[in-house]
């Protein structure tokens, strides 16, 4: 009598039908931590910026700043949704002396928290927290950029983020924003901003955003 075949388990539902391509590392593009490797953790809404949309930005910024070599010397920034703290972390290695990273998950804090220390980042401060707080806590016209990269299913904080991030920039400023669509001059108008450079990355939409009106065509 032959004995009844096994069952191989189910295995679970991938609810999305496709294969989960988030990296499991990110990289410092240039400054003096260039080459470190960061790591990404496993966590929800987690989506980090891709290196080359990054270098690009960098390279964006410094053209902003006027000086060669990517550089950001003097710079002070907020990072306000920080998740692995890619971009936070690249303006520091570029040379900004002030560095906000904010992120709510306590995982990620103390991953944040583990990494200031590795690179004794002095420039950098760690924060748990709500980032469109941290940004209207800042004081009006101060910093020099702003990195808005926020779960892409939470659309409601593109707003009142990119309202603070306005007035905490100071005339020369600029604000990152990553988002799952383009942002227009119409949408960003009311929120004193205007599109400065704009990429589009597989799902991704790069914008960087400057003070007032958008210049006439």
């Amino acid at each position: 009598m032959k004995k009844p075949a096994k069952k191989t388990p189910a295995r679970p539902a991938n609810p999305t039908g496709r294969a989960d391509k988030r990296p499991h590392e990110v990289r410092i593009i240039g400054g003096q931590w260039k080459r470190t490797r960061l790591a990404v953790a496993d966590r929800p809404g987690l989506r980090p910026t891709p290196d080359r949309v990054r270098e690009t930005l960098f390279n964006w910024l410094a053209s902003l700043a006027g000086v060669s070599g990517g550089e950001l010397p003097g710079w002070q920034c907020i990072d306000a949704f920080s998740g692995t703290g890619a971009l936070g972390l690249e303006a520091a290695s570029r040379g900004a002396t002030s560095v906000l990273l904010c992120e709510q998950d306590p995982v990620l804090v103390e991953q944040l928290q583990k990494l200031k220390t590795k690179l004794s980042a002095d420039a950098v401060r760690v924060e748990r927290g709500n980032g469109v707080t941290a940004l209207e806590r800042a004081p009006a016209g101060t910093l020099h950029a702003v990195f808005l990269d926020p779960p892409f299913e939470n659309e409601a904080l593109y707003v009142p983020s990119l309202r603070a991030a306005s007035r905490a920039i100071d005339d020369a400023g600029a604000v990152y924003l990553e988002a799952p669509r383009a942002w227009s001059d119409e949408e960003l108008a009311p929120l004193g901003l205007h599109v400065y450079r704009h990429m589009k990355a597989g799902a991704v939409h790069a914008h960087l955003l400057r003070k007032g009106p958008a210049p006439a065509a």
